[in-house]
């Protein structure tokens, strides 16, 4: 089955999403469209950051490449190791923070669906589905965290690959990895309604300036550097 499918298909032959683990939506067929266009082989080595149901890791490590997974949700890595078992593709899922897991490893290529989205909440979540996408005020303390640690996991010629929102600023992205030595840019942007989480906010979201009123679409971005 094509990662395409996987993404579509949740039900009942496609991908296992144990109870509270953030199932594809268009954020992930975004980066899975990007990733289909690097190469990849048996002697690549991978690291995506976040994995969920798996299906990203799943679709890199079926054209050969060698792929550690990493989340820090138990029933994430769960699923995702049951998707690769059923599927019999090979898949090293780890559960834990990306930054202890791939400490002194280094990679051809990290990718990343981090959580992105603003919260009112200062501290982010230490449990249940709201640590697929909670990310802070501004929604980029996981995202901030991989500009500054996976410069130095990527191997010469390596490449980062990450979606986010527009909300959380892609030129400050583009920026924070310029300024870690990489060469960065926005190489695709699609827009997409506004789901429940972004709706229950909007006042905050306005009084924040991250939203307009009357807006009910988001810009999501995939940033690539190496």
């Amino acid at each position: 089955m094509s990662s395409t499918a996987l993404i579509r298909g949740t039900r009942p032959s496609g991908l296992i999403a144990l109870p509270g683990v953030y199932r594809p939506q268009a954020d992930t067929r975004l980066l899975a469209q990007a990733l289909a266009h690097e190469d990849l082989g048996p002697r690549t080595e991978v690291l995506e950051i976040g994995t969920g149901t798996g299906v990203l890791a799943l679709q890199a490590a079926g054209r050969g490449a060698r792929v550690t997974a990493v989340d820090v949700s138990w029933p994430a890595v769960a699923s995702a190791r049951l998707n690769a078992g059923r599927r019999r593709v090979p898949l090293h899922v780890v559960h834990g923070d990306f930054a202890e897991r791939a400490a002194g490893r280094s990679f051809d290529l990290v990718v990343s669906n981090p959580p992105y989205v603003p919260s009112p909440e200062n501290r982010l979540p230490s449990h249940g589905p709201e640590r697929a996408w909670e990310a802070g005020p501004d929604g980029r303390d996981v995202i901030n965290r991989i500009c500054m640690i996976t410069p130095f996991m990527l191997r010469p010629g390596g490449v980062l690959l990450m979606v986010h929102s527009g909300m959380c600023g892609a030129r400050e992205t583009v920026d924070r990895l310029t300024e870690a030595g990489l060469v960065a840019e926005v190489i695709t942007r699609t827009s997409v309604p506004w789901g429940p989480v972004l709706r229950s906010r909007r006042g905050w979201l306005e009084r924040q300036g991250l939203a307009v009123g009357a807006e009910d679409a988001e810009e999501l971005v995939v940033i690539r550097a190496r």
